[in-house]
């Protein structure tokens, strides 16, 4: 899927995977990873999810990747906060205090550049991205956070039904892509509300991905 597709949505405001609230997932099931007030929270393609917002407030330091500098714009006004920018090469760096976003392509962005990341919360970064795609994210992801925890959230439908994004990923697939590095943990699997756009049954499923040998 090209930058192109993803720049067109936010331009044209055809944010429908943007949830107007916090996802009650998050508020569930977040406490799972049992990490630090002051812990570091690493969200990949994070647009201007209010999830931000909720982990600031609960007292944990964020950093994001996402393409949309729109998108970013957008979240500091929202968090009403005034952010410090620099441009690292292909990457804009937004800042302020607890939070760092870099705003480019994530495959540009460097653990160095990154920093320090406690967890990884993946709500819509995996299933935004179509089959092709996946292996290199999620080894990427797993090579920016040096294997932090993970709190991630898929849905599972049948993909016939709904061309995506959001794209289907079924617990095979995570396995496939997390299963060398991690112990795998099903917290909870929520039937969503009216199908997936109305189009179809959906699931969607929480896992919590601790590396091998972690001791919480």
């Amino acid at each position: 899927m090209k930058h192109d597709f993803w720049h067109q949505k936010w331009e044209k405001n055809e944010i429908g995977f943007h949830l107007p609230e916090t996802n009650p997932l998050l508020v569930a099931h977040f406490s799972a990873l049992q990490l630090n007030q002051g812990a570091r929270v690493f969200l990949p393609l994070c647009g201007k999810t209010l999830d931000i917002a909720w982990l600031l407030a609960s007292g944990f330091r964020v950093v994001g990747v996402e393409l949309s500098r729109v998108a970013i714009e957008d979240l500091f006004r929202t968090l009403n906060l005034t952010p410090r920018i620099q441009t690292l090469g292909e990457i804009t760096h937004f800042s302020a205090t607890n939070i760092d976003i870099f705003v480019g392509d994530i495959f540009q962005v460097s653990p160095a550049m990154l920093g320090r990341v406690d967890a990884v919360y993946d709500r819509a970064a995996l299933v935004a991205l179509p089959e092709e795609m996946r292996p290199a994210y999620t080894a990427q992801v797993v090579a920016l956070s040096q294997l932090a925890p993970q709190l991630l959230i898929c849905f599972e439908y049948e993909q016939d039904l709904h061309a995506g994004p959001p794209f289907s990923i079924c617990d095979k697939e995570v396995k496939q892509h997390y299963q060398a590095h991690y112990q795998l943990n099903l917290l909870a699997s929520v039937e969503v509300a009216g199908g997936l756009k109305g189009k179809c049954p959906a699931t969607e499923h929480v896992w919590q991905l601790n590396p091998h040998g972690y001791a919480c």
